[in-house]
């Protein structure tokens, strides 16, 4: 199929090219309240013939990035309903600069330039939106957004805004990420239907997804009614050798051994099977009315509900556990490192770790735009609401667990990659070796409110200015997040005793059996329902809230009141840009429950802070091809929530504390940006930029006096503002469909980015010096996309790969810990078998790659995951 416009002179006229309009606003206006969009074609009079979907998707995020008046990258569907990856993250991942985490195979969490996912903004239509929290082992931050809530299917367009304006919701040291999902004046009447099946090597399952996305618009225009919904499914497995770290100077007294000090030796180890059954059902419904061309209402309504059945098969062994001692003379040692060794009394611990986590996702936004002649004002309204949480305590993170001791032989000598040596006298598939540990039960639920407001006016002139916008926002939000821990001690009572029938073998005969090594393989494990039958009772489950659990929870709420002015200005024709403020203020409340010694105390700590966030952009329209950008804009992240909390513990005897700090400030950053941009043809675009971030309050572990109600001034090991870093670099990308070679070559085309990223940093993690790294910042990452689009067959091939990163600082006695590098092979093949119906082949992981850490050195081991390949297959037809 042909799609052929024209662009007339520097005017930017809607143009239908088969896709849905792009989003990003015009050089006058903000991204985030933009509904008119660029047309994906170029300027000079030309016409221009788009084929292909992939290319058309990348001509209309090109033109997006050409006309835009500050630094963004985006990424578009190819057609409703059908946008380029299975997963909106892992889409993500081919825009430049930005990197994901992908836990068990899945891309969950975005990165920009180097800074990790609680450093991005992300905005859903350009409002804000509320945040589900990882409760599977209660893992709460409270500032990373779960981009598996959003069905790619629903989406349009991604824009990730590098260089901010004044009227750009604050939030992000990264990027501000804002996802645009399908509308129907925008669509026009149209009706798809997307049946996939997809099968994971690792379960040798198929589970079934349906989208189905129906729009109408009324044949006046004026009118429009849109409606999606979506049912998704998968199966997932993930085998994992995990080490939480390694111990300095743990062997170092006569009754341990005797170990010169300064030698680390590993703590924690854990084969275990990871399994997770996920359905996702969700919801989209857009309406739209226009009675003239001057007025425009937007209702945007979504919802989604997440279930993550998790079913954990584990083996903990202890080589850390008090009381355990190196035999004399076992001991072998490289450098620094005791890579192998027998210790005795030694903890094996057969685990069974179940949960449901259920995630729900609702957010409902109204727009009123006005724009009589000269003017352009708007009126926004959205609320959201997240809800993570275990629907019944037999749901909510069930451990139950066996365990035995025994001397322990292990040899770590082999490297990272693969599994170490562990070895013991004592048979862990022998249920008659184990006797009951205590039985644990961790319910979560955490619920995050957001409601957001705001207000915009602008009036456009001749001039040198050729717009001036005011705004303000108000924005509340509160997270309210819950945790009980109930344990029951059955004694030391043999497993066989116990539960004759309460125990099983591992059910797999394949773990990680493509990586060598002589680690346990197989093991006994409880059954769950056995356990909670037996253990968890009435009386207990029933019983009152502990001081431990009433520290566990919280209450966080934040009031932001905001107000921006932005000037764009013009010279002539070809330099444009915007110059403004942004003025926010912040009434935050962080209310917890103290433990005073053994005596749990409420608690409200308010802390009210203001900032003024300065931003520039230019751009130049040096030639007609050739574009040119400055920018510079201070910017702020807000804590973790759970930084922020007043999860807090004081001692009875001495006056020290640990954990949240109620009185921490933002992150905040001066930033400075430069790219060049070459549209060297039709389809072909080459640019580069350079970026610095100096960040003069960056968070950090370590002690600060802070006053207790009640008890006065106490040393509070935590973590404070302080740090100083600089983050810089370098980003590439080059894009380009060869329409030059003859037919039915000039279908091919590639797409490539290359980031390059430094630090310079000095913080602390305890007393363990941390110089120049931060967590989450790889310094080099790329993508390549080789992809073909001719006539009914549509084919891509792309490579995802980023350089190792720091995952965890450690400690004063423990080692920093890194994820090595990873890349991830993926491809799509898909034939129109008519003008409305297409089958397509989608692959992910192709290469098989597995995911390795270690703890600072490669000597020492950390995790080994592997989640084996995930294939989808469908149809999707147009009526």
């Amino acid at each position: 199929m042909l799609h052929r416009s024209r662009l007339w002179g520097a005017s930017l006229p809607f143009v239908a090219l088969g896709l849905p309009l792009p989003t990003l606003a015009q050089t006058a206006t903000s991204a985030q309240d933009a509904n008119a969009g660029q047309t994906p074609v170029e300027q000079g009079g030309a016409d221009i013939v788009v084929t292909g979907s992939y290319a058309r998707s990348l001509a209309a995020a090109t033109e997006t990035k050409r006309q835009a008046a500050f630094g963004v990258d985006s990424i578009n569907s190819t057609d409703i309903g059908k946008f380029p990856t299975q997963n909106v993250a892992e889409a993500l991942q081919l825009v430049t600069g930005v990197a994901i985490t992908r836990p068990r195979g899945e891309g969950l969490y975005v990165s920009v330039r180097g800074l990790g996912p609680q450093f991005q903004s992300t905005l859903l239509n350009g409002r804000t939106v509320a945040i589900n929290d990882l409760i599977e082992n209660g893992g709460a931050n409270g500032r990373q957004f779960r981009f598996e809530m959003l069905p790619a299917e629903f989406v349009s367009q991604i824009d990730v805004v590098k260089t901010p304006t004044p009227d750009m919701t604050e939030g992000a040291l990264g990027g501000n990420i804002d996802v645009h999902t399908f509308r129907p004046l925008e669509v026009g009447t149209k009706t798809t239907l997307n049946l996939r099946g997809t099968y994971t090597t690792m379960t040798d399952r198929v589970t079934p997804n349906v989208t189905g996305i129906a729009s109408w618009k009324s044949a006046d225009g004026t009118f429009g009614l849109l409606a999606g919904a979506q049912y998704w499914g998968k199966k997932v497995r993930n085998d994992r050798w995990y080490n939480t770290s390694w111990n300095l100077n743990k062997f170092t007294s006569a009754a341990a051994g005797g170990l010169p000090a300064g030698l680390y030796t590993p703590t924690r180890t854990r084969p275990t099977v990871e399994t997770e059954n996920r359905k996702r059902v969700s919801g989209l419904v857009s309406a739209q009315w226009q009675p003239s061309p001057e007025l425009l209402t937007t209702l945007d309504v979504l919802a989604t509900r997440l279930d993550v059945a998790y079913d954990e098969f584990g083996l903990d062994i202890y080589p850390d556990d008090p009381g355990t001692s190196i035999v004399p003379g076992s001991a072998k040692i490289e450098g620094d490192t005791v890579v192998g060794a027998t210790i005795n009394k030694v903890r094996f611990m057969g685990t069974r770790e179940y949960s449901l986590n259920r995630h729900d996702l609702v957010t409902v936004g109204l727009k009123q735009d006005w724009n009589p002649d000269g003017w352009t004002v708007s009126g926004n309204v959205n609320w959201s609401y997240a809800h993570s949480f275990h629907p019944s305590y037999a749901e909510g993170t069930v451990r139950s667990r066996i365990q035995f001791n025994a001397p322990l032989t292990y040899d770590t000598s082999g490297g990272y990659k693969v599994i170490p040596t562990f070895t013991t006298p004592v048979d862990v598939t022998n249920p008659a070796n184990y006797v009951l540990y205590p039985f644990n039960i961790a319910p979560k639920n955490s619920k995050d409110e957001d409601f957001y407001s705001r207000l915009d006016a602008g009036h456009s002139m001749d001039g040198f200015l050729s717009k001036i916008a005011a705004g303000g926002e108000y924005h509340w939000r509160k997270r309210d997040y819950a945790r009980r821990d109930f344990t029951v001690d059955p004694g030391k009572v043999l497993l066989n005793s116990f539960a004759p029938n309460g125990y099983e073998q591992t059910p797999f005969d394949d773990f990680l059996d493509t990586v060598s090594g002589n680690g346990p393989r197989t093991w006994i494990v409880p059954i769950t329902g056995v356990f909670y039958d037996k253990l968890f009772t009435d009386a207990i489950a029933n019983a009152p809230l502990t001081a431990g659990d009433m520290r566990a929870s919280y209450l966080v709420t934040e009031k932001t009141a905001s107000a921006y002015v932005r000037a764009d200005y013009a010279v002539g024709s070809v330099i444009t840009g915007n110059i403004g403020v942004r003025y926010v203020h912040t009434d935050q409340v962080a209310s917890g429950t103290l433990t005073l010694g053994t005596v749990p105390t409420a608690a409200s700590f308010p802390k009210t802070f203001s900032n003024w966030l300065p931003s520039f952009n230019l751009r130049a329209a040096l030639t007609p091809t050739l574009v040119g950008r400055l920018a510079a804009s201070r910017v702020l992240t807000r804590p973790n929530v759970t930084q922020s909390s007043p999860q807090i513990s004081v001692s009875t005897d001495a006056p020290t504390a640990s954990g949240g700090n109620p009185d921490l400030a933002p992150f905040l950053a001066t930033q400075f940006d430069g790219s060049l941009e070459w549209y060297f043809s039709r389809r072909g675009s080459l640019t580069g930029a350079l970026f610095y971030k100096a960040m003069d309050d960056y968070i950090t572990a370590q002690n600060v006096n802070i006053d207790i109600p009640g008890r006065g001034t106490v040393l509070l090991s935590t973590q404070v503002n302080g740090g100083d870093a600089k983050v810089y670099g370098v980003e590439a990308a080059y894009n380009q469909v060869f329409t030059f070679l003859p037919k039915p070559l000039d279908g091919l085309g590639i797409q490539a980015s290359y980031t390059h990223t430094s630090v310079q940093s000095n913080y602390t993690a305890g007393a363990r010096p941390i110089k120049d790294e931060l967590i989450g910042l790889s310094k080099n990452s790329f993508n390549l996309v080789g992809f073909y689009d001719y006539g009914p067959v549509s084919a891509r091939l792309s490579y995802v790969w980023r350089d190792k990163y720091l995952s965890g600082n450690g400690s004063t006695t423990q080692a920093p810990t890194y994820q090595d590098a990873f890349g991830s092979l993926d491809g799509n093949l898909s034939f129109r078998v008519t003008d409305r119906t297409m089958v397509s082949l989608e692959a992910i992981n192709i290469a098989g790659a597995k995911q390795y850490s270690y703890s600072d050195l490669p000597l020492r081991y950390g995790e080994i995951n592997f989640w084996g390949r995930t294939i989808l297959f469908g149809v999707r037809t147009e009526f």
